[in-house]
């Protein structure tokens, strides 16, 4: 399978960045897309609502179905999930990209902060795919794709930030355990992570213009997760896979349309886990 064309993909936080470009490729192919996100009104920092997401996915040649989801609510993810199984016939792809994040240590991390974090990363992942997979069961070529790190269990990725990192390893031993338990069923579970940095609004808002800039661009976790959502559900499952190697897996050789203009590859910013 080389397109998407006429699937439905599930994408939690599309409104904006990372969920968003995933979802623009999708829709070149022809795509349904489900904007699952909270933005409904213009954040004075962060561009996109759920809205303007869906006129961008129409506009590229996919069908859009913006709908208003926080992950952590139980009963909004299961209605959800049934109001684009009855709009577009069933679920093929649940991707797994709302995120929370907070760069602190244990003494400068609130627990509501804490909380936060662990309920749309870990529990926000473990419910849309358990809500998502009795839809994912019926379908042809079923992914569930997280985006979340490798499981390098090293001090280095603790000790500045122990909440965050926590949080996002939660969301990658959902896939770690819904891959083994899945796979006699054919569903897909795997993880994405970028290489380096992402340059996202969200991304300027923490760090600022020039750290962003030494970012590569959304559209390479866009193709990453087009190339692993175009494999056979049923031989590849159970990877923390990294965007450059998908694509160099995938025949590409030069990474510099990812790269902002002026940026030389050894000055990307390395991303965290890596």
């Amino acid at each position: 399978m080389t397109t998407l064309k006429g699937k439905t993909l599930f994408i939690t936080g599309a409104s904006r960045g990372i969920g968003l470009a995933i979802a623009l490729r999708a829709a070149r192919d022809g795509a349904n897309i489900v904007v699952a996100a909270k933005t409904t009104a213009p954040h004075p920092k962060l561009a996109g609502t759920i809205y303007s997401a869906a006129e961008a996915i129409e506009a590229a040649g996919g069908q859009a179905l913006p709908l208003v989801v926080d992950v952590r609510e139980e009963a909004v993810v299961e209605a959800a999930m049934a109001q684009a199984a009855e709009r577009f016939g069933g679920i093929d792809i649940l991707i797994n990209n709302a995120s929370a994040i907070s760069l602190t240590g244990t003494l400068e991390t609130p627990m509501k902060r804490f909380d936060l974090m662990h309920q749309i990363n870990l529990r926000g992942t473990y419910l849309c795919s358990q809500k998502a997979l009795p839809y994912l069961l019926k379908a042809p070529n079923p992914h569930i794709l997280t985006m979340s790190p490798p499981l390098n269990v090293e001090e280095r990725w603790f000790a500045p930030h122990a909440a965050y990192t926590m949080a996002k390893f939660g969301m990658s031993l959902c896939v770690l355990g819904m891959a083994g338990e899945f796979r006699d069923k054919g569903v897909a579970v795997n993880a994405l992570w970028p290489r380096t940095a992402v340059d996202t609004d969200a991304m300027n808002v923490i760090t600022g213009p020039d750290f962003r800039r030494r970012c590569r661009k959304p559209e390479i976790l866009a193709d990453a997760a087009h190339a692993i959502l175009t494999r056979d559900s049923k031989s590849c499952t159970g990877n923390f896979f990294i965007d450059d190697d998908v694509l160099r897996e995938a025949g590409v050789t030069d990474f510099a349309i990812y790269r902002h203009e002026g940026v030389a590859e050894k000055d990307l910013i390395p991303d965290f886990f890596v």
